[in-house]
This record gives C-alpha cells, sequence and structure tokens, in this order.
C-alpha cells in the first residue's frame, strides 16, 4: 500500500544560495529521476527480475494491443478496394491513398462535431470532478449520519448498468427542455461513484496532523479542503480527470439518444452518421475511426505520467 509518502511534491527545487541556474536544472532532473525511480518501485516491485519479468508480459501485451491498432492506421491509408480484397496483403496493390480520409472530412461537420465533444467533455470532467472530490473529502475526514450507508449506496452504484437510466433521464431531459442541446448530453453523465472511491482511497492516506496543524491556525473544513487537502492531490485529480474526459469523449449511447440536430451532435454519433450514409466502406470506417481517437491519443501522451501516478499512489497499483 502507498505510504503518506505518495503525494510528494514534484516542483523543481529552488537554486540554492551563491549556486547557479544550471545546479537547479540539474537538481530538477535528479528530482525527477527519484520520482521516476519511486513510480517504478510501486507499480513494478524493488527486484530487479521481478521488472526484467513484468517488462516482457508487458512488452506481449502491448505488441498484442497495437497490432490490430496498426492493422486499423494500415487500412485507413488504403483504397477501399485493397482494403476488402481477399486474401489480405500487407502492400496495396494500388498504392497508398488518403481518399478514405478526404471522403469523411467530406461528408461530414467534422471541426463542429470535435469542437461539440471538447465542450461535452470539459464540462462532464470539471463537475465530475468537484463532485467526486467533494463527496469523496467527507467520506474520508467528515463523521456524520449514515455516512456507512451513504458510502455503501456508492459502492452499490457501480453496479447499476447505465442502460437502465436512459429512459428515466430522458424523461427528465424532455421536462427541463434540455432535449437536443449540449447540456442535455452533459448533465447526466457528471455522476460517476467509482471516481468518488478512488479519490477517497487517496484522501485517506493524506496525513490527518496536516489538517489538524491548518486547524490551529484556524482554518475552517473548506480552508483545509482547499489548501491541503487538493494540492496534495494533483496527482489523483489530474488521473480521475483524464479518465472522465476520456469516458466522456467516447460516450455514444446517450448522446445518440438525446440530439436529432447535426449541430448538436459530438464526434461519436457524427462520425456515425457518416458511416450509415456511405454503407460498409472498411476503408472509410478506419478512417473515421483515427479521426475520433487522434484527440485522445494525444491527451493520453501528454499526461499518461500523471495516470500512472495518480493511480499508483491512490492504493490502486496492487500496492
Amino acid at each position: 500500500m502507498a505510504t503518506a509518502t505518495a503525494p510528494a511534491a514534484t516542483a523543481a527545487a529552488p537554486t540554492a544560495p551563491g549556486g547557479t541556474p544550471a545546479d537547479g536544472r540539474t537538481r530538477a532532473r535528479a528530482q525527477k529521476k527519484r520520482e521516476a525511480e519511486h513510480l517504478r518501485s510501486l507499480t513494478l516491485g524493488p527486484g530487479r527480475k521481478g521488472r526484467v519479468a513484468a517488462y516482457l508480459v508487458v512488452a506481449v501485451l502491448a505488441a498484442l494491443w497495437a497490432l490490430p491498432l496498426a492493422w486499423a492506421v494500415l487500412s485507413s491509408f488504403k483504397a477501399e478496394a485493397d482494403v476488402s480484397a481477399a486474401p489480405l496483403k500487407f502492400w496495396p496493390d494500388s498504392g497508398w491513398t488518403a481518399e478514405a480520409y478526404r471522403s469523411v472530412l467530406a461528408a461530414g461537420d467534422i471541426p463542429l462535431w470535435i469542437w461539440n465533444s471538447v465542450l461535452v467533455s470539459t464540462i462532464v470532467t470539471v463537475i465530475t470532478v468537484t463532485i467526486s472530490a467533494l463527496a469523496a473529502y467527507a467520506f474520508s475526514r467528515q463523521k456524520f449520519r449514515g455516512r456507512k450507508w451513504l458510502f455503501g449506496l456508492t459502492v452499490a452504484a457501480i453496479m447499476v448498468p447505465p442502460q437502465i437510466l436512459i429512459v428515466p433521464l430522458f424523461d427528465q431531459m424532455i421536462a427541463l427542455r434540455l432535449s437536443d442541446t449540449l447540456l442535455g448530453v452533459a448533465l447526466p453523465q457528471v455522476v460517476m461513484p467509482l471516481m468518488v472511491i478512488v479519490m477517497k482511497n487517496f484522501f485517506d492516506q493524506i496525513p490527518v496532523e496536516l489538517e489538524e496543524a491548518a486547524r490551529l491556525d484556524g482554518a475552517g473544513d473548506f480552508r483545509v479542503f482547499f489548501a491541503v487537502v487538493l494540492p496534495l492531490s494533483r496527482s489523483i485529480i489530474t488521473a480521475v480527470s483524464i479518465f472522465v474526459f476520456i469516458s466522456a469523449w467516447n460516450n455514444f449511447l446517450w448522446p445518440f439518444i438525446v440530439t436529432n440536430s447535426p449541430e448538436i451532435m459530438t464526434i461519436p454519433v457524427g462520425l456515425g452518421t457518416v458511416k450509415n450514409a456511405y454503407g460498409v466502406q472498411y476503408a472509410s470506417e478506419m478512417a473515421s475511426a483515427m479521426i475520433g481517437a487522434l484527440p485522445l491519443l494525444i491527451v493520453f501522451m501528454l499526461f499518461q505520467r500523471h495516470i500512472i501516478r495518480g493511480f499508483a499512489t491512490s492504493g490502486m497499483g496492487g500496492q
């Protein structure tokens, strides 16, 4: 289990008196190296043999995961006749082409759908992280009547399939006149019980003495939460935010049900309409999938370290 040293500060050490900026950068690189070693020890264990075995297993799994993705990328740059030809060939007879991407981009309003997905995913992420953080801190630190029952209901809510809630949620959106609006797409997605549990596990590991010291200085509950707890929880907040953003971006069923106008569609729904309009065309389908996944790939590549750090130090890494 991660110890209280998990939410350690990641900022670079300041330059000591009499030191040079180069010395400060050297210390910052050493700090990052120590932090990387700490994260590797949390996820892979301290032993060398265990690390080698883990890297081999991860390499095999990564290859198995990347093979279909590589095939999809290559298929998106082939002509339709080469994609559906039998037997399948790595090198297309007619050469590589970007015609599938041109046809998909010409068939729909891709930039508007991407903007709608960014807006909806951002709204869902901000509201979900805010609600989850406040609820998790209440479950972790506050003592109130019915606390165990409410937390039990939160855990039980994970087992409720979201498809069961579609009809009542749709009736609520109609009653609130939010059907076929971006708010109607975003608001039903803001409650995620799993994120509450993950953040509570992290808050449980923050030393209570830090909060008690702040209370001795006259800080109230909200000031302790915003001035002490949140700064120590940047890693888990970043990790939860990324997972919530990806989940909202990939959501197809609810936006498909609640939207009718093309200008309100998100990227998964919009690309689905393009695919249906053209029938079964494998090259266009692969190009659509690549266009929809590219923003998420960029986000993950930029913030993957925060994801690993957040879940390794929250007790979700198996330690």
